[in-house]
Formats: C-alpha cells, structure tokens, sequence
C-alpha cells in the first residue's frame, strides 16, 4: 500500500478531530502518502497540516473532481464523513474503503426518546476504528493544529496593551441552540477576572460590541477581525478558553488549553467532548442535566424549540468561578 485517501468534507472541528489519525498515520506508516479531500472554504484548517502530502479541495463538480483523483491511483480510502456525496466518490473511486461510524440510529434515540445506547467512546477513537484495517491504532497523543503562525506573529485585532494573561470567550457557532447567549457571556465577562478576548466570526461581531458596550471591565473583540488562523493563534496565547461546543473548542483542544465548555441542546454522550487524553482534568464540562428535554437534537437548531433556552440561559457557571 503506498497512497490512501482520507475524506472529511466539513466542518471545522470535525476536520480538527481527524488531525491524530494523520500524526499516527506518519508515524506508524512513514512510506504511506496521505492526500486529505474536503470543502474549498474549510482549506485553512489544514493547509499547514505537515502529515498532509496533497490537500484536495472540494467545490462543486463531484464528477470532475472525481475523474482527476483517479489518476492518483489511491489504494484505500478512509471515509470520516459517510454521505451521499462521499458515497459517490468512493463509488467513482471504486478501491477498498472504510467509513467510520455515524451511530445516528442511536443519537435518534437519545434525541427522540431519551434512551442511551451510545457507546462509552469519544468520535476520536471511532475515527481510528476505520484505520484498523491498515495497522494504525490511537497514540494517545490528542490532537493537533497548525495555524501557520508563531508567538511573534502580529495579530492586528488584538490590542498592543493586552498583555500575556488573558482569557478567550467563544461565541457564535453554526447552531443558536449551541451558542453561549447574550445573558451568559456579560456574567463571563463580568466574573472573570482577566481581561477577556472574544473570538468569533464575521456574524458575531454586533453581539461582541454589545458585549463590549455593556461589559465593565478590559473585553477585547476580533470577532470579524481575525480570521480563522488568527482566531486560534489567540486561543493558543490565551491563558483558557471559555467555550460553547463549537469547532473552536476543539482547537482549544489541541493546544491543550484549559476549557470551561457549556453545552447547550447538544449533549457529552454525542462522544465528541474536548479531547485530550494526556490532560483530561483540563476539560471541564458545564451543562443543565436537570432538562428533560436535552438533547433536543444532535446538531441544533436556529431558535430553542421549547421557547426557553434554559440549557444555555439557566446554566450555572458557578464551577468557572472556583
């Protein structure tokens, strides 16, 4: 076996989760040549990867793309992503493939009747399932991210009087139901005791500023700002990270960072949890058991479906505080 091709099209900590697979690839498999294929506008969580021999950007044409990736002659492919699309290329592909386990028969049944029969395993170590056949298993090391910058780097949306001893606070994420609200980030804010640098996207930066209006101590904002690579060379300065279950938080992560996460209608059990193995007393995990209705979906949704968003707004953060 010379060449395999990896397939994780989305998204963010999705893509961040798979990094162990490719450092234990190399390690356990050096001659082995990794090309990794996912969405065009995900290419800057990976670009700097050096596991990675050839990144593949996925845009529209599944076809096309197709028909020239099969020059390359892959001998195996690892599917993390299991769809329709990745369905097609495999097909199209037409070598031995394995696909990692999505268990959405059981996350149905925890979403929709409370009942758990989810496997006691983080999405990491599922991951590694699919390398079984190759001869590659977990090294325990957690996981990893290279964003392209250093310590000296110049970050232009972080003030020069910040200093060395600050803390992040993530906001935003794909879902609202997932997304610290606007009640709980002033009492971060208010409690923490360091000044405070929000990190977020382009659509978090009205929220951040009302943040910064309303908050009474040093709050930074370079939500919309910096970019992606930017944002987690800050979490890497930053002395913890105070995070809802988002892609950034497995950044976090890999820098072995301390994480205080709020979970909002996702749940731990999902099995993808901060990983991080050799520091696990780093993650610190906030949720209200207390609601029956959690999980209310194992993605999320644009609006609470109960009207109440109490898994969020009726969290306690007391164990931040200590």
């Amino acid at each position: 076996m010379n060449k395999i091709l990896i397939i994780r099209l989305s998204s963010i900590g999705d893509i961040v989760l798979s990094s162990p697979l490719l450092r234990a690839i190399k390690a356990q498999k050096p001659a082995l040549e990794i090309h990794f294929l996912t969405k065009k506008m995900y290419k800057p969580v990976l670009q700097h990867n050096p596991y990675i021999d050839k990144l593949i950007l996925l845009e529209n044409d599944i076809s096309g793309l197709v028909k020239e990736m099969k020059k390359e002659k892959y001998d195996y492919i690892i599917d993390l992503h299991k769809n329709l699309r990745t369905f097609r290329i495999k097909k199209g592909l037409n070598v031995p493939a394995n696909s990692y386990e999505k268990l959405n028969w059981e996350k149905w049944l925890m979403v929709k009747f409370k009942i758990n029969n989810l496997p006691h395993k983080h999405i990491v170590q599922r991951y590694f399932d699919t390398l079984a056949p190759i001869g590659v298993v977990d090294d325990a090391q957690g996981l990893e991210y290279y964003n392209g910058l250093n310590a000296q780097s110049a970050i232009s949306a972080l003030p020069q009087e910040l200093g060395s001893d600050f803390a992040v606070l993530v906001i935003g994420g794909t879902y609202f139901t997932k997304q610290i609200p606007l009640s709980k980030a002033l009492e971060i804010t208010e409690k923490v005791r360091i000044p405070v640098v929000i990190v977020g996207g382009p659509n978090d930066y009205d929220m951040a500023q009302e943040i910064i209006e309303k908050a009474r101590k040093k709050v930074y904002n370079t939500a919309g700002k910096a970019n992606l690579n930017e944002s987690a060379e800050i979490i890497r300065r930053s002395s913890f990270v105070i995070t809802a279950d988002t892609g950034m938080m497995h950044i976090a992560a890999a820098y072995q960072k301390k994480i205080y996460s709020l979970w909002g209608n996702t749940i731990p059990e999902f099995g993808m949890t901060p990983y991080m193995p050799q520091n696990p007393e780093r993650s610190i995990i906030l949720e209200n058991k207390l609601l029956s209705c959690r999980p209310c979906s194992k993605l999320g949704f644009k609006e609470c479906p109960k009207s109440h968003f109490e898994c969020m707004e009726a969290l306690n953060l007391d164990g931040v505080w200590e």
